[in-house]
């Protein structure tokens, strides 16, 4: 990691990693089982790697006594499960933010449901397409931040969810019929001393066999009917996992985000009771920091 030197001219130069909530996993129905797992929160970093395959962030030059602002998003509630075409997509989880830096919050996992496309919502990373009697693409991802969401095809495959995309990788598109897609991997990051993998994508449902989690806190989609799903890891961003179907089987919650920074000195101030490492100060909810 780099080593940022004292304050200079009046300012400071900030390392961070930004990472907003995780989507929520989508809800089934009980004609269709397998809904898609929700993305994960957007990751932005200056230090290890950054989300979507980019290239790291520059870090900040701040002034001293200002009161920066930082927002720990929360994640996407997961989707309802349901009987007939009741059930309802997972919600997108909320931006996290530090100072000019905005990460965005997870795409929904979608929905399952009989004669309508199901496809994932886009976000920081999109989330995975539900299980349909068409074809439905998977959620976009946003430029290094995360990957897309798997798709589904109903002429390849049948009842099962597609895995939500990660910071590292895309969610994986279903492709055997029962089988829910993986979601994708998250992005490991050192900016603490110790590498932790954040933003890892939620598993698609399935009927016969769940799609798992990504690595970075991605929740497990639900496996068999009526089952309710994962959730994300708090505070890693990850997406929920989809769920299998059912009035009150629910998909997964999406995990909160997390905003660390480190400028290589002691803050003059901050609220919102941050923990303090060193020099690394760790947001789990939201507050500000001035140095």
């Amino acid at each position: 990691m780099q080593i940022l030197s004292a304050p200079h001219a009046g300012g400071v130069l900030v390392n961070y990693l930004v990472v907003a909530g995780g989507g929520g996993g989508g809800g089934g129905d009980d004609t269709q089982y397998g809904a898609g797992g929700g993305g994960a929160g957007g990751l932005r970093s200056t230090v290890t790697a950054t989300g979507g395959g980019g290239s790291l962030e520059s870090a900040l030059s701040l002034s001293t006594g200002v009161a920066y602002t930082v927002t720990v998003g929360a994640g996407g509630a997961g989707g309802l499960g349901g009987n007939g075409a009741t059930s309802t997509n997972g919600s997108q989880g909320s931006n996290s933010v530090f100072a000019t830096i905005t990460s965005t919050g997870g795409g929904f996992g979608a929905r399952t449901r009989d004669n309508a496309s199901q496809p994932g919502g886009a976000g920081g990373s999109g989330g995975g397409a539900g299980s349909t009697t068409g074809s439905a693409s998977g959620g976009s991802g946003t430029a290094n931040e995360g990957f897309a969401g798997g798709s589904y095809n109903n002429v390849l495959v049948t009842n099962a969810g597609s895995g939500g995309g990660g910071a590292g990788a895309v969610g994986v598109t279903t492709s055997i019929s029962g089988v829910g897609g993986n979601g994708g991997a998250g992005v490991a990051v050192s900016i603490t001393g110790s590498s932790v993998t954040y933003a890892g994508g939620g598993g698609g449902a399935a009927i016969t066999t769940r799609g798992n989690g990504g690595a970075g806190g991605g929740g497990n989609g639900s496996q068999g009917f009526g089952n309710a799903a994962a959730a994300g890891t708090a505070n890693l961003g990850g997406g929920g996992g989809g769920s299998s179907g059912g009035l009150g089987n629910n998909g997964g919650a999406g995990g909160s985000g997390v905003v660390i920074i480190d400028a290589g000195v002691v803050a003059a101030s901050t609220t919102g009771s941050p923990s303090l490492s060193g020099t690394v100060y760790t947001f789990t909810g939201s507050g500000t920091i001035t140095f």
